[in-house]
């Protein structure tokens, strides 16, 4: 009788152990993304930032990316903090949303009239045109946090 109860205590046990391990292989595999964007200009409005794990979309499409959210405007920064993403390339792009429609306003030419900011901080301008996501990503397979310079005009 002691043979089995230890028997079945040493499988309970190795059950126990197997299942505490596959949790905490899979809370594991994800990451917190931390963004801090710099050189706000001004107090007013919020700051939306949108991350995406591809091409597709980037950087301006809002129904494309893994996630997305706004934080409002109190200082020259602002800091907003993503979690649950899973291992991978990643590319995040900013707009400083004046007027709360959560998208980049352009001209009719196509030049940005909100703030702007691209992970990597990639030239932006008439000759190199909208970075691409290859030109943005960067790979996340722990916690990571990234700067991104706010723009306010393309770059020379």
């Amino acid at each position: 009788m002691k043979v089995k109860i230890a028997k079945y205590s040493s499988l309970l046990f190795v059950a126990l152990v197997s299942v505490t391990l596959m949790r905490m292989a899979k809370a594991e595999s994800t990451a917190t993304l931390t963004v801090i964007v710099d050189g706000i200009r001004h107090n007013k409005g919020q700051v939306c930032l949108r991350i995406f794990s591809g091409e597709r979309g980037f950087p301006f499409n809002n129904t494309t990316e893994v996630q997305s959210g706004c934080t409002q405007i109190t200082g020259k920064s602002i800091k907003k903090q993503f979690s649950g993403l899973k291992p991978g390339k990643y590319a995040v792009a900013v707009v400083d949303d004046q007027n709360g429609d959560n998208k980049l306003n352009k001209d009719f030419l196509g030049i940005p009239k909100e703030g702007f900011g691209i992970s990597k901080n990639p030239t932006v301008s008439i000759l190199t045109g909208t970075p691409k996501f290859s030109d943005a990503s960067f790979s996340l397979s722990k916690n990571t946090t990234i700067n991104i310079k706010m723009k306010y005009s393309l770059d020379p």
